[in-house]
């Protein structure tokens, strides 16, 4: 778990770095900012998409997941559980809380690397992929918090919750995670690091949080594969 705990700690540090320049900057350069937030995604999720090798079974796990999602309005939970956070930690004054809470779990929970590295720090004790990611989700809560605010520091908690019970449940969970899950995962992951992406730079608005249950969708399939071989 104490890899975790640093992971955790580095997006907390990185907000908080992100907040003092967030702080600092002049409303004309606010769009910046934002700007560099969004090409950060959509080039992150890019890279996680381009992991998929199952077309059908990528695009199956979205429309499911969404049509789940938005029956089950996974999204406006999300936002009056982070409402309730900023109701209890943070200022009142803060905008966009929910947001950043949202946008900051799902980069940082998404992704080969937070399964990967929990399952080695909890059957090897090797704590290297999680203490490299660290790094990276230090240096990208930067980005996010100075654009979307302290929301962004508040997602260490998911990441804490995820990748600690992956880490604690790494024995019986990893005999069943093979390359093509991770692949899979990641790619529909980038899927939804792409909405962040385009909804910061403008282009369109999501609700990202509508589309989380395509997650739970894409290992279903993935696990029927070798059923339904046309996926």
């Amino acid at each position: 778990m104490i890899a975790t705990v640093i992971n955790a700690a580095a997006i907390v540090l990185g907000s908080v770095i992100g907040l003092f320049i967030r702080k600092g900057i002049k409303d004309e350069y606010r769009n910046i900012v934002f700007t560099a937030a969004g090409l950060t995604s959509l080039t992150i999720g890019i890279q996680m998409v381009l992991e998929t090798t199952h077309i059908l079974a990528f695009a199956l796990s979205l429309m499911l997941g969404g049509l789940l999602g938005t029956m089950l309005d996974v999204e406006g939970r999300i936002e009056r559980l982070g409402e309730r956070l900023k109701q209890r930690f943070a200022s009142k004054s803060e905008g966009a809380f929910a947001a950043g809470f949202l946008n900051g779990s799902v980069l940082f929970c998404t992704g080969a690397m937070a399964i990967l590295g929990s399952f080695q720090a909890g059957t090897e004790g090797n704590y290297s992929l999680i203490l490299t990611k660290s790094v990276l989700d230090g240096f990208v809560s930067i980005i996010f918090a100075s654009a979307m605010g302290i929301g962004v520091a508040f997602s260490a908690l998911s990441v804490f919750v995820y990748q600690g019970v992956l880490t604690l449940l790494s024995g019986s969970i990893k005999p069943y995670v093979s390359e093509l899950m991770l692949a899979e995962l990641t790619g529909t992951g980038g899927a939804l690091i792409l909405m962040i992406g385009l909804g910061l730079l403008g282009i369109k608005s999501f609700k990202t949080g509508n589309f989380l249950p395509a997650i739970l969708v894409i290992v279903g399939l993935v696990l029927v594969m070798p059923i339904l071989s046309f996926l």
